[in-house]
């Protein structure tokens, strides 16, 4: 049994007790994965798994290939584990290292796509939103999943998962000034999506 603190702590105290805690485990599953410790990379994924499958979900707009995604991200982990030093919080680098992936596969789905059919008109490539019945409000997941991949792609690293356009322009290899007419993009076809 542990002697209580000598001071009563307050509940934001507690709180950041608590974050400190788990961040200490996690550095500790860190080091011990990084040894060649499976049941450490093994409680690394489970703490991981759902946000990273979040992630890619909303990134490639479909489940079955999220689920693929989410695969090929901790096996990536697992082989680039040793290059984690600990200057970020792991899962930051694990997210970072998710949409790095997400991104490569995208640009190499394009990249087939444009060979196999080529258009004068960019917008005959881009997914149609999904219709709906008057009266029927449309699914947020699914208005994100319907975007175009380039504003899918910014309105999820922006919006849902907080970077910054220069950050995202470095992970991406655009210009901040694209990104941000992405995001304008984004925001604009999910409104209307929205409004249907």
């Amino acid at each position: 049994m542990e002697d209580s603190p000598p001071f009563k702590l307050s509940r934001g105290s507690r709180h950041l007790t608590h974050v400190a805690t788990i961040a200490r485990a996690i550095d500790d599953l860190v080091r011990r994965a990084q040894s060649g410790e499976e049941a450490a990379f093994e409680a690394l994924y489970r703490a991981h798994a759902g946000r990273v499958f979040a992630l890619c979900l909303r990134l490639s707009g479909d489940r079955t290939r999220a689920g693929e995604l989410v695969q090929d991200v901790f096996v990536h982990c697992w082989e680039r584990l040793g290059s984690f030093r600990g200057e970020s919080a792991f899962g930051s680098w694990l997210y970072r290292l998710a949409v790095n992936l997400v991104w490569m596969e995208n640009r190499g789905d394009r990249r087939r796509e444009a060979r196999v059919l080529p258009v004068e008109d960019p917008q005959a490539l881009e997914r149609s939103g999904d219709t709906t019945t008057a009266g029927v409000s449309v699914d947020l997941e699914r208005a994100i999943g319907s975007l175009p991949d380039g504003a899918r792609e910014v309105f999820v690293l922006y919006d849902i998962e907080g970077y910054r356009h220069e950050e995202i322009a470095r992970m991406t290899g655009i210009a901040v000034g694209t990104s941000k007419a992405q995001l304008f993009r984004a925001r604009r076809l999910l409104r209307e999506r929205l409004e249907r």
